[in-house]
């Protein structure tokens, strides 16, 4: 993929600067063109990045990519899509963590609880139309995985916002006995947000 950028960035331009990690491993890729750029940084990103506060005593881990976090932007023009996740494990309570992270997300507005793509209580949909939908059931152009934030298909996630801009809690299963979760912030392009939901 980054022979293919480079050439991409020789004819056209552009400009590719990756930086790597004392293991040789890619922490940082950057690919500017004349129209817009691809920015992807990984294990720098911190859960004030995002806008919210680190649970006490929880510490950074790694995902199933061997990051411990990662923030993408991908611009071009007046099209803008950022996505920052950072991953934590603490050996509380799942109940313990989700109790600190419905009070911590009030602050973005409602927080709704889904199992998968179904409401747990109530509210079932954020005053600014954010649900627990499965973001591939509507007509949006750009689509987020639950997978790409090691959240499973029927995981427990928490949400707040709107389908634009998104703050998600995702709870992975663990067999360990501690509790692993993801921060998220996800802002989708402007026109991007299909189906019923609110657009900003």
């Amino acid at each position: 993929m980054l022979a293919c950028l480079t050439l991409a960035a020789g004819i056209a331009g552009c400009r590719v600067q990756v930086d790597k990690g004392a293991n040789g491993e890619q922490k940082k890729v950057q690919v500017d063109t004349p129209f817009g750029g691809i920015h992807v940084n990984t294990d720098q990103t911190s859960a004030a990045d995002l806008g919210l506060p680190t649970y006490p005593g929880a510490n950074i881990v790694k995902d199933k990519d061997n990051d411990k976090s990662a923030d993408i932007h991908l611009g071009f023009g007046e099209w803008e899509l950022r996505v920052k996740v950072v991953n934590f494990s603490t050996p509380d309570s799942q109940d313990k963590v989700l109790a600190f992270y419905k009070n911590a997300l009030t602050r973005y507005g409602d927080v709704i609880t889904c199992q998968g793509t179904t409401p747990v209580g109530s509210p079932a949909v954020t005053s600014e139309g954010l649900t627990c939908a499965d973001d591939k059931n509507n007509t949006s152009t750009v689509q987020i995985d639950r997978g790409d934030y090691g959240s499973g298909k029927n995981s427990l996630e928490l949400k707040a916002g709107s389908m634009r801009h998104q703050h998600i809690v995702g709870f992975e299963s663990s067999a360990s006995g501690e509790t692993r979760f993801a921060l998220v912030a996800l802002d989708l392009p402007a026109g991007a947000v299909g189906g019923s939901g609110k657009s900003d």
